[in-house]
Order: C-alpha cells, then structure tokens, then sequence
C-alpha cells in the first residue's frame, strides 16, 4: 500500500490540471503561433509559467486505484499486476483465469 500522502498529492495533482486544462490549452495556442508577434508570443510564456507547476498534465503519474502503487500499472483496468492477479485468482475480472499447469 503507498503513502497515504503520496495518494492525496496525485489526487491534487488531477485536480489542479483539470481546473487549469483549459487556460493552459489557451495560452500553448498563443505561444506557439507563428503569425502573432513576438512579444504576445513571449507574454504567453511567462503568463503559462506562473501557473502552477502541478497543474501541468505531464506531472500525473499513473496509480493503481485499490492500492496506490505506481509501478506495474495496467491502464485497461486502473490496477496494478499484483491486484490484477488478486482479483484475477477471487474470479472479479471477467474472463480472466490464473493459469496452472
């Protein structure tokens, strides 16, 4: 089981881009387009830099929804391999069978 901390900071995380999504989106079209002048295109940057650092899509981390572990995670289902296997073996995942030979 992961920190309980480090499971509420992702979850701040998730929120914080979700509020800010939409201005980040705004102010990237700004930055990157060509035909606007230099220096709009600067102040978007420094506008899009003061926002928080959380807020930024690529600091989400993926984590399994039962126990929070972030390694060996399976996007299709939201679980990490251990859980997988768990529920797998407890007959929870729809045709999923632990295989024995």
């Amino acid at each position: 089981m992961a920190k309980k901390a480090m499971i509420e900071r992702e979850k701040k995380r998730e929120k914080l881009v979700k509020q800010f999504a939409a201005k980040r989106a705004a102010l990237k079209e700004i930055a990157n387009d060509e035909s606007r002048p230099m220096e709009e295109r600067f102040k978007a940057r420094l506008k899009l830099a003061k926002l928080p650092r959380n807020s930024s899509a690529t600091r989400l981390h993926n984590r399994c929804q039962l126990t929070g572990r972030p390694h060996a995670y399976y996007r299709k289902l939201k679980v990490s391999r251990i859980m997988l296997r768990e529920l797998g073996s407890q007959g929870q995942i729809p045709g999923m069978v632990k295989s024995s030979w």
